[in-house]
């Protein structure tokens, strides 16, 4: 396409340019804060504090344990989507795949509050259960991990159906008949020929998924509150209560560090699997 190397640089400069200065350079000043110690050299001081709080520990663990229960589940559903999508009609397959991507675009603030008028005290889930006499009072389901998990559920699940639609898409039709025909079971054709086929798009939406619900900040501050606190949440209270920058950045240099791990982790679980 192009007559040399320079003309491919030379398209790409500004928007490297405008990365590096925009972004970049001050993403790297802000990440520096996490490894200055008391002095003017460098330390890890920063995440030796961090660590050494139980509450830091607690919320790490969490935000851990929620990003990997939302990626799974997503995982899970998505896969079972993905299949009776690439095998409906044509016409059929349009429409709801439609439907999983209009979520997409409506705000995501919108899209968390709707779970208020679900799992809010005048609910409709409570509404169900004190008309069902499961319970004389409305039980509390706001500000939990449970609500927290539905609601980074709900907002990222599109993403690992989309990649796993677009990687569905590209096995061929009579490979999933050929084994089925041969003696294999459902099981035996899901790990033995669709997860191996579609092992890229579960990388890419396992990384979209679990990074996004790493670094998701409206859904956790609503449904969670400062009950169920995330990294994310703890990150907003660092900057804008406590003024406390250093912390800051060890919570935005651990949230990085973990998205590009859980990337790496799922590539190298993929390429295991080949």
């Amino acid at each position: 396409m192009f007559r040399n190397t320079r003309e491919g640089l030379a398209l790409a400069l500004p928007a490297a340019i405008f990365s590096t200065l925009l972004f970049l350079v001050p993403v790297g000043i802000l990440l520096s804060e996490a490894f200055r110690g008391d002095g003017s050299g460098w330390s890890l001081q920063g995440y030796i504090d961090f660590f050494s709080t139980p509450l830091n520990r607690t919320v790490f663990l969490r935000t851990l344990k929620l990003g990997v229960l939302v990626a799974g589940t997503a995982a899970v559903i998505g896969y079972a989507a993905a299949f009776c999508i690439v095998n409906l009609g044509p016409k059929s397959r349009g429409k709801v795949f439609g439907m999983v991507v209009l979520p997409l675009m409506i705000s995501p603030v919108a899209r968390t509050y709707a779970w208020i008028v679900i799992l809010g005290r005048t609910g409709i889930v409570n509404e169900a259960i004190t008309g069902l006499g499961l319970s004389d009072t409305p039980l509390r389901l706001l500000f939990t991990e449970t609500a927290v998990f539905l609601g980074l559920l709900q907002l990222f699940l599109p993403l690992m159906i989309i990649s796993l639609v677009s990687a569905m898409e590209n096995i061929p039709r009579d490979v999933v008949p050929a084994a089925r025909v041969l003696g294999a079971s459902w099981i035996a054709v899901f790990f033995k020929v669709i997860l191996p086929l579609t092992k890229e798009g579960l990388v890419i939406g396992g990384t979209l998924v679990f990074t996004g619900a790493l670094t998701a900040y409206i859904t956790p501050a609503i449904l969670g509150g400062s009950k169920v606190l995330m990294l994310e949440t703890l990150l907003y209270q660092r900057v804008n209560v406590s003024n406390d920058f250093v912390s800051a950045s060890v919570i935005a240099m651990i949230l990085i560090v973990m998205s590009f791990s859980a990337n790496l982790l799922l590539k190298r679980i993929a390429t295991a699997r080949s």
